[in-house]
């Protein structure tokens, strides 16, 4: 059951201990961590398998609620400063 990580969720994978050196060693080489590797696998695949339209759907969702926590983390920013200032 995966956990909620602010607008992400996060899931625990178990990966046999030799094949996981493999994706270390393939992610060194590309100047990445492991887990970042795995995710851009993981968006690859799901484009690949699923219609074009459904996963173009889902990742402008997701890109979605990306900018809109951007601009809320700004918007908390400025009333911060505002408080601070007392303006």
């Amino acid at each position: 059951m995966p956990l909620k990580h602010g607008r992400k969720l996060y899931c625990q994978i178990l990966l046999d201990q030799h094949r996981y050196g493999l994706l270390e060693r393939l992610a060194e080489k590309e100047g990445k961590r492991a887990t970042a590797l795995m995710r851009e696998m993981v968006y690859s695949t799901l484009e690949k398998m699923l219609p074009t339209s459904e996963y173009r759907a889902a990742e402008a969702a997701d890109h979605a609620e990306w900018a809109d926590s951007i601009k809320r983390r700004v918007e908390g920013r400025k009333h911060s400063k505002q408080d601070a200032t007392g303006c």
